[in-house]
């Protein structure tokens, strides 16, 4: 049921020096200050170590203090030390440590602020950390012969990079290249597929109880998410398939406990030394699975799940635009959730350049509209069409506030940002398969299976484009519609050095998050055409956690 690759398919690079390497480099850290007391875990809050060494110093103590910045130290954090009185009493280092494996094939940066920080602030600080990655991959698995990029972000990430490598020539010259491909590939390039819901069960299981950094809540609480063979069996799957599987193995597990019966001494001990441990571990995470599924179908059925695929899907196909526009509207008269709303509405903006003829119902208030602004400044509320108001939500929404401050939210919605060209593109890179019948989920014909069937996620059709063609060549009207023209980049470098195996294994770089579906996606395109995809991204997202980044209302 999993996807086996091919047998020619090249191996996967061993990213535990990775994590060696992280260690190390922590433990020089601390040893530099000898005798340490007390270690102190400080989130985004360097004002806070200030405080603590305040607190010393009225009470007459005397201390060394080191404060380690990780990903990187900047110049901000250095400023409020020196607001605080304390620049001269403490020593500052940098924890380089910017690549978490969280899988065979996945790494993560764990920087979920990137998204809101570089496409909704414009705040570039973390591009240098991105450089420096990607730098430190070079280092330890050669150059990358190819590279591709699209978007402002990954262009700037991809100049920075490369004066790294000027800078240092020695430590990859002569090195055989282990990795043939990397892509660069913004977020907003296509915050479609990260707005849709999820239905594979490793993306699913995420949009439910929420994976970090390889951890999941919920019925999987306190366990790695990945743990196991039966997750590595489903966790690409679409959910239809899932809870049939895990009852067939619940009944194949159970024959081999039954084999105990009849036994004799010696083959019983043979059986309880050998086998014992490993069916009760593999029956327990079989019961966190089932569990877990038992869990999402129960929520997803008081959210009318079934219903709300339907509209997601008569989105991106361009069909039943008045009742999807109605259904969204009901979800908003309901309440069923703000976040999930906040969702719908900009898929439907996106889809349909613009045109989002949603009403607002009354907790859509004047709190909100910072929330809409940074919607439409990120590109999630696209442009109208010339011509086209946005009165029915300027209508109710005025009912709350003054006229003063309805004026001031009509022009925030007239100036909404560039139109997304959704369904252009959608035709020119044949995002919605034509199918005869019913989709197949259980045999899958195209990456189009991680949304039943009905799309193909637009960040991994065009990785597929490119690497078909080598280049953007021929992809030009894509790339315009996009509004990427001038940051669509190839860099082809000589491949004489790069086996044939290498050139096979080619590493993604989402800036801004990926999703589970993006990387089931690609999976299943590395094993149809003997690929091996490693996935590196500034942190793993979905469409949840993209609204609340954008958000001004906390829950």
């Amino acid at each position: 049921m999993a996807f086996p690759h091919r047998p020619d398919a090249p191996e996967l690079p061993d990213f535990s020096m990775l994590k060696r390497l992280a260690r190390d480099q922590l433990i020089y850290l601390l040893e530099q200050q000898h005798e340490v007391d007390k270690l102190y875990k400080v989130e985004n809050k360097p004002a806070l170590s200030s405080s603590l060494v305040n607190a010393d110093k009225l009470a007459g103590r005397t201390r060394k203090y080191k404060v380690i910045f990780s990903p990187q130290k900047f110049y901000a954090c250095e400023m409020v030390l020196e607001e605080e009185g304390i620049y001269g009493d403490v020593s500052c280092d940098e924890w380089a440590f910017s690549l978490l494996p969280l899988d065979v094939d996945l790494l993560s940066m764990e920087l979920p602020e990137f998204f809101r920080d570089y496409f909704l602030e414009g705040d570039q600080r973390w591009i240098n950390t991105v450089a420096q990655a990607l730098h430190l991959l070079s280092t330890l698995y050669g150059p990358f012969p190819n590279c591709y990029g699209i978007g402002r972000c990954a262009k700037m990430a991809y100049e920075l990079w490369r004066n790294l490598e000027e800078e240092e020539d020695g430590e990859t010259k002569g090195r055989r290249p282990e990795i043939g491909h990397i892509f660069l590939l913004d977020r907003d390039v296509d915050f479609v597929t990260a707005l849709c819901s999820q239905v594979v069960y490793e993306g699913l299981v995420d949009d439910t109880f929420r994976i970090k950094c390889g951890k999941c809540h919920g019925p999987l609480l306190g366990t790695s998410h990945m743990a196991g063979l039966v997750f590595n069996e489903i966790r690409n799957e679409h959910f239809s398939n899932v809870f049939g599987f895990l009852s067939q193995k619940a009944r194949n597990l159970q024959a081999q406990y039954d084999r105990r019966r009849g036994m004799d001494i010696k083959q019983m001990k043979n059986f309880v030394s050998q086998e014992l441990k490993g069916l009760k571990q593999e029956h327990r995470l079989l019961s966190l699975h089932i569990g877990a599924c038992e869990s999402i179908m129960k929520k997803k059925t008081k959210q009318d799940f079934q219903e709300l695929i339907k509209t997601e899907h008569a989105l991106l196909e361009g069909f039943n635009i008045r009742e999807s526009t109605s259904y969204i509207e009901e979800h908003i008269d309901r309440q069923v959730s703000p976040i999930e709303s906040l969702r719908l509405m900009c898929l439907l903006s996106i889809t349909e350049n613009g045109d989002a003829r949603c009403s607002l119902d009354t907790h859509y208030g004047p709190e909100h509209l910072l929330t809409f602004s940074n919607l439409r400044r990120a590109g999630l509320l696209t442009e109208q069409a010339p011509g086209d108001t946005l009165t029915a939500v300027e209508s109710k929404v005025s009912k709350l506030v003054t006229d003063k401050a309805a004026g001031k939210i009509t022009d925030a919605f007239s100036s909404l940002a560039k139109r997304s060209n959704f369904r252009a593109i959608s035709k020119k890179l044949n995002l919605i398969p034509r199918v005869d019948g019913e989709y197949d989920l259980k045999v899958p014909r195209d990456m189009a299976y991680v949304f039943s069937g009905a799309y193909v996620p637009l960040s991994c059709r065009i990785i597929e484009q490119v690497l078909e063609r080598r280049s953007w060549q021929g992809l030009d009207e894509v790339v315009r519609l996009l509004n990427c023209s001038d940051f669509a980049f190839t860099d082809m470098t000589k491949e004489d050095k790069a086996s044939s195996e290498s050139l096979r294994l080619i590493l993604v770089v989402f800036l801004g998050g990926c999703t589970f579906s993006e990387i089931s996606a690609l999976r299943f395109l590395g094993r149809e055409k003997g690929y091996r995809f490693i996935f590196l991204t500034t942190a793993v997202t979905n469409s949840a956690r993209l609204m609340e980044a954008m958000s001004e209302v906390k829950a």
